[in-house]
């Protein structure tokens, strides 16, 4: 039996499930298992065998353990890591546990059993495409370092800010994805990024219709695309770099954000860079 895990059970992740996963055995990880459970019975009920397991993206051993479950329902051919916080949802030191630090660790385990053929989308953001050029031996360090060692980064022990926290989170996913490739490349399989702008989900949907929503509408309507986007353009761009069409893609990030990052430092966008 083939395999397919999704990590972060949300809008976007089963978006890419349900155009990538047909005849698989899915495996539905999410730190919460009802939020699993929920996903696994929409899936169900559109014709996909699926299992959960409750998973912290943040702990090694939750990421061990869901390794050796989802190897135990056959070969892996798919992974799609759509799981993290935001930065108006948890504290530094939690964002860098799970979006830099767990994200790094779930490339480096599913590198070492990732069938031949197989394949790896990790969703990142267009966040970190706002923080200017870091110093070469900074990106090396978020690329190359030993997962265990990642957090104990001089420089990322000096973020003090959660959004700065988030960003640095997202750079370190497109490097380690750079630096993943090789491995995942010997083993036949490909990996990439995909950083998304604005995407209407639930939580984006609380964030439009609450205190800070004039913001993110002024910006939604200044971007090029003058809208947000949809979970349904991020899956059908995450099945195409996971197809047979995308096989000579690998180790790169892609921006689906309606332009907004072209305009936040070139555009109409540019006011951001004195509030973000």
């Amino acid at each position: 039996m083939k395999v397919a895990v999704l990590v972060g059970a949300g809008s976007i992740g089963q978006a890419i499930i349900r155009r990538v996963a047909m005849g698989m055995h899915v495996v539905l990880a999410d730190y919460s298992l009802a939020n699993a459970e929920q996903a696994a019975k929409t899936l169900e009920n559109a014709g996909y065998q699926c299992s959960t397991i409750k998973c912290d993206l943040g702990s090694k051993e939750d990421i061990l353990n869901l390794v050796q479950f989802a190897t135990s329902k056959g070969d892996v051919m798919y992974l799609v890591n759509a799981a993290g916080v935001s930065p108006s949802q948890a504290p530094v030191h939690h964002i860098l546990q799970v979006d830099l630090y767990g994200t790094s660790v779930l490339l480096e385990e599913f590198g070492k059993v990732i069938a031949e053929g197989g394949s790896g989308v990790i969703i990142s953001s267009q966040s970190g495409h706002r923080l200017p050029a870091l110093p070469q031996e900074q990106n090396d360090a978020l690329a190359m370092s030993p997962c265990d060692e990642l957090l104990e980064l001089p420089f990322l022990k000096q973020i003090t800010d959660t959004l700065k926290a988030y960003q640095y989170s997202k750079r370190c996913n497109v490097l380690r994805v750079m630096y993943e490739a090789t491995r995942w490349g010997r083993r036949g399989a490909t990996i990439n990024s995909i950083s998304p702008g604005i995407i209407i989900t639930p939580l984006a949907n609380d964030e439009l219709h609450g205190p800070r929503k004039d913001g993110y509408l002024r910006m939604i309507e200044a971007s090029p695309a003058g809208r947000a986007g949809t979970p349904d353009e991020v899956g059908e761009l995450a099945e195409f770099l996971m197809s047979k069409r995308g096989r000579f893609i690998s180790g790169t990030d892609i921006l689906i954000d309606g332009g907004t990052t072209a305009s936040y430092w070139y555009g109409d966008l540019q006011y951001l860079k004195t509030t973000h």
